[in-house]
């Protein structure tokens, strides 16, 4: 099988890595991939380039092309291959929808009954300056309705840090809601759906926050570890039954099948589960920790989404534990400078996996080309010897303004 994944960053290396490394794929295409896949087998071509991506996939007879970024696939990318007969793996425009539109997905869970935090919406910044102006019990959870690479929330502690986000994020006729905030912990979900079965994967916990202590603003994720301590067989059960299955059924009904990867960001208070968000897509930095436990061909998984026989594929997952941890560029997530140059990673162990994200390949090495820049990854038999191999490690891989968390995984060593 001759496979392209489309997209730049450590998810869709991961993609490719774990492809090439259970033996899914004869070859494994990137477009336009990233400084840590051979450059033979990237194609300069961008992920909004759908013309492009068709091209490529024509020309060099690719069976399958799996979708790795969120824009590509609620701008309409599954709908155009599939027109043009090119297998492809991912939800259609229309089932996208529940990561593109986060009031869509409210609506979904509303009808379906699907655990969700209470919220109110807004369709214009003057509407919610007025409800701003009511509130006197904070934090609060401000929330852009469209896609926005992971920093479209801001959690006000205040009326101030409210305004500074409303003014930073918020355009005049944007559409926003003010959701309830929940306290707990939050967990990655993720499941297969072929657009009537849905299978789940390992758990996974983000880190979103730039700074150690989870400080500072949200970023795209600084690191993530599976599986998280805190989803428990019995929780575990309780999402497939009450989230992912009513979420299928419900976009079924709906006349909007959803096949791809669904992916449900979730809060767990006490006994309860509610969901924060769905998203169309593997995660990322979830699916760099997420891949390596998988025992089975990740190409049989997503032959069954998308020829409507994944009831048929079995698979499971290693009883080690993944942690990766994302290398960024100084000042991420705000401004951030490119072109630096990364030294050390040929000195790494060869029992890690350095997954990149925002790299070039030039003739002088290998330079940063984004915020997130490498995903410093690690296994092992429990979550403390993984974490320790990857700290252990990660000081060898050097770069001018480089920063990293310290503390990926706190919450799973308590």
């Amino acid at each position: 099988m001759k496979y392209l994944v489309v997209g730049s960053g450590g998810r869709e290396h991961a993609i490719a890595w774990r492809l090439l490394n259970d033996a899914s794929a004869r070859e494994v295409f990137a477009a336009p991939g990233n400084g840590g896949i051979d450059e033979k087998y990237r194609a300069n071509i961008q992920a909004d380039d759908f013309d492009g991506i068709a091209r490529f996939s024509r020309d060099n007879k690719i069976d399958v092309v799996i979708i790795g970024p969120e824009g590509p696939l609620s701008n309409g990318i599954v709908d155009f291959l599939e027109k043009e007969k090119i297998h492809v793996f991912g939800p259609s425009r229309a089932a996208a929808q529940l990561e593109g539109s986060k009031l869509f997905a409210k609506m979904i869970m509303e009808k379906y009954r699907i655990p969700t935090c209470g919220y109110r919406s807004f369709s214009s910044r003057a509407d919610l300056l007025k409800h701003i102006d009511t509130i006197r019990s904070y934090p609060i959870v401000i929330k852009l309705d469209g896609l926005a690479a992971g920093k479209g929330v801001g959690i006000p502690e205040n009326r101030i840090e409210a305004l500074e986000f409303i003014n930073a994020m918020v355009g005049e006729k944007s559409s926003v809601f003010v959701e309830e905030l929940v306290k707990g912990e939050e967990a990655s979900i993720l499941g297969i759906s072929d657009g009537e079965t849905v299978k789940m994967l390992i758990s996974a916990q983000d880190h979103k926050r730039v700074f150690d202590g989870d400080r500072g603003p949200n970023t795209g994720g600084m690191g993530a570890y599976s599986p998280a301590p805190v989803m428990t067989g019995e929780r575990l059960k309780r999402v497939y039954d009450d989230i992912m299955v009513p979420a299928v059924r419900g976009m079924k009904k709906e006349g909007i099948p959803f096949k791809g990867v669904i992916y449900a960001g979730i809060m767990i208070s006490g006994e309860d589960i509610s969901v924060l968000e769905f998203n169309a897509r593997f995660g990322d930095p979830e699916t760099q920790v997420i891949l390596p436990l998988l025992n089975g061909k990740l190409g049989d998984i997503i032959q069954g989404s998308i020829h409507g026989r994944l009831d048929k594929i079995d698979f499971s997952f290693s009883n080690r534990h993944c942690i990766t941890v994302v290398m960024a560029s100084g000042g991420y997530p705000g401004d951030y400078e490119r072109g630096k140059k990364i030294e050390g990673l040929e000195n790494v162990s060869d029992n890690i996996i350095v997954f990149h994200a925002g790299t070039n390949n030039e003739r002088a090495g290998i330079f940063t080309n984004g915020g997130r820049v490498l995903n410093v990854t690690g296994t092992g038999d429990s979550i403390q010897s993984a974490r320790s191999l990857v700290y252990g490690e990660i000081g060898k891989i050097s770069f001018i303004g480089a920063h990293f968390r310290k503390d990926i995984a706190y919450r799973a060593l308590g």
